[in-house]
């Protein structure tokens, strides 16, 4: 009986001492509250939004927000219009984070498409160069497959072939010579 008289007094209560009671960490005067606006503020949020889940979603974020908004309620206005406008408010912040998003997203995509298109760069370079080394003779090839490596110097790598270190340095010269030679017959 006590809470049927509790929530008839709550239902004639103005909806700025409810907005206090609330603030102030009342239960009740918050239940209230959002019965009394709840579809008021889905409806903006719909007006706003144009989609019924995206008004769900909003009328979520405001009530969950609602507690700690509510101590800033300074009543200079109406209830409704300090409600409305923090459901404004809430609209465009969601707004701005979509764009933000979306902005996101299509700069990703722009830098995915950049490095799928360097990797596809750097696959077709080592494809040519692997033919082209494919036509080299053996000794040249066999020198620059060690010489590729970073850590073979070409000391080590005349030690590996049996030669000294200057025809390394040759071979080198001459692969390069070469590879620009190919390069400028296919253009």
């Amino acid at each position: 009986m006590a809470r049927v008289i509790t929530v008839v007094m709550r239902m004639k209560t103005s909806d700025n001492a409810l907005a206090r009671a609330a603030a102030g960490g009342d239960r009740d005067a918050f239940s209230c509250l959002i019965a009394r606006h709840y579809d008021r503020v889905f409806g903006l949020a719909f007006r706003l939004s144009g989609r019924r889940e995206e008004a769900e979603d909003l009328c979520q974020d405001v009530f969950a927000a609602l507690p700690v908004k509510l101590r800033a309620f300074r009543a200079d206005a109406r209830f409704s219009t300090w409600m409305y406008r923090v459901v404004v408010n809430a609209s465009h912040d969601r707004r701005r984070r979509a764009m933000v998003h979306a902005r996101a997203a299509v700069s990703w995509g722009e830098v995915e498409l950049a490095r799928r298109a360097e990797a596809e760069e750097a696959a077709m370079a080592m494809d040519w160069l692997q033919r082209a080394m494919s036509e080299l003779p053996e000794d040249l090839r066999d020198t620059m497959a060690l010489v590729l490596d970073d850590d073979v110097t070409h000391a080590a790598a005349g030690e590996v072939l049996g030669v000294s270190e200057g025809t390394i340095s040759w071979r080198v010269s001459e692969v390069k010579k070469r590879l620009r030679a190919m390069k400028e017959a296919e253009a």
